[in-house]
């Protein structure tokens, strides 16, 4: 992360401070607002952009349906890029707009990491982060909300998999060149060290970047039976292709932040056997009614070329917002909201339940693992008789 940020951050978040905007922010008769900023261009867009369809998907949902206590829910979204200076600059704008109740499906561990600081400051909703980032599951904050796993359970997962299940160890890992990976990192070591094994190659590539041959041309050289990888799907895809190419055959691993669908399209014939881990269950399983009522409202949105593993934790944060609003009752603050969602306990979303508690902010801790098939679909791994393999 560049050195200047945290110092941008925290100069962002004073100043906002020092504004003392109204708690009515996002708010009136017959409307409330929110406002997601995250990359909607570029490399990581099939993120932003996948979370912005689900979410639009349960605003629209509830607002079929009268909205809540009378106001209809809006989603305005803004790019980032995925670039933390950016992100910075757009959180800013957002709170100091006093056009909306909250931040909502933000995307990234880089950008979360110095535009939470900015919304905790500004005691600005922050709910849904796309990302499993340890730091964000800080319940003492107040305004942090989230719904997904942790990246650490995603790599404890990885390893049940790969060590104690098909008994490998020779691992090497691909990871981005900041927060996000070196979270990632820390994860895959500590459950590697759980199990007596360290790495036995690593590489890294810089962010919104394709430059993965340095890296590659290094881990060849350990010949794993592995390779597990923390980025996203266009640099993941062309390591993946590159090592084809060369002739590599190792298990590839992937995160969830990669985004499913992007990744897939990305490897294309090449993709068959991928391993990608999930914190929502199947987007076409409609025998869970939470998604099969996700499947009905995208495609009432005119978005069902959205579905996918992103779009639906978009829908179940989505969801999930709408759930605090209907709590927080009919004359509705910033501070009512805030409140609402911190006296969440068990939130049944219809087969999928979120649970938090006093210092837990967390709703899920489901992780599953999944396997790209030979049309560019995906398979459940099973796992000594599990496919739910979180903690």
């Amino acid at each position: 992360m560049h050195a200047s940020l945290p110092k941008l951050a925290a100069a962002a978040a004073a100043l906002l401070l020092a504004s003392s905007v109204a708690a009515e922010q996002g708010v009136t008769d017959d409307s409330v607002t929110f406002a997601q900023v995250a990359a909607l261009e570029g490399p990581a867009a099939g993120l932003g952009l996948g979370m912005k369809a689900g979410l639009e998907a349960a605003f629209a949902e509830a607002n079929r349906n009268g909205g809540i206590h009378g106001r209809q829910i809006y989603l305005e979204s803004f790019d980032d890029g995925y670039e933390p200076d950016k992100s910075i600059a757009q959180i800013t704008q957002v709170i100091e707009s006093d056009k909306y109740i909250g931040l909502i499906g933000p995307v990234g561990t880089p950008t979360t990491l110095v535009t939470q600081p900015i919304a905790t400051e500004a005691e600005f909703p922050f709910i849904g982060p796309f990302t499993g980032a340890g730091f964000l599951r800080d319940a003492s904050h107040g305004n942090i909300f989230n719904v997904r796993a942790t990246y650490a359970a995603e790599t404890e997962a990885w390893m049940q998999y790969l060590v104690d299940s098909l008994g490998m160890t020779n691992i090497a890992m691909l990871y981005q060149d900041d927060g996000f990976g070196y979270v990632g990192l820390d994860g895959v070591e500590k459950a590697l060290d759980r199990r007596g094994m360290k790495l036995s190659a690593q590489g890294t590539y810089t962010r919104n970047t394709l430059e993965v041959t340095e890296a590659l041309d290094t881990i060849e050289a350990a010949n794993p039976e592995a390779v597990v990888m923390v980025g996203a799907y266009a640099p993941c895809a062309e390591f993946i292709k590159q090592a084809k190419a060369r002739g590599m055959d190792p298990v590839f691993v992937n995160i969830s932040f990669v985004g499913s669908n992007a990744l897939s399209r990305e490897l294309g014939e090449q993709g068959e056997g991928v391993i990608v881990s999930q914190v929502v269950p199947f987007p076409l399983n409609s025998s869970i009614p939470a998604i099969a009522e996700y499947q009905s409202s995208l495609l009432l949105s005119g978005m069902a070329a959205e579905l996918g593993f992103v779009s639906l934790e978009g829908y179940l944060v989505g969801r999930l917002a709408v759930e605090a609003l209907r709590n927080s009752g009919p004359k509705l603050t910033r501070e009512k909201y805030l409140n609402s969602f911190n006296s969440l306990r068990s939130v049944d979303l219809g087969g999928i339940e979120l649970v938090y508690d006093d210092g837990d902010n967390q709703g899920s801790d489901a992780v599953y693992l999944t396997r790209i098939t030979d049309n560019g679909s995906f398979e459940a791994v099973v796992v000594d008789g599990k496919t739910n393999l979180g903690q």
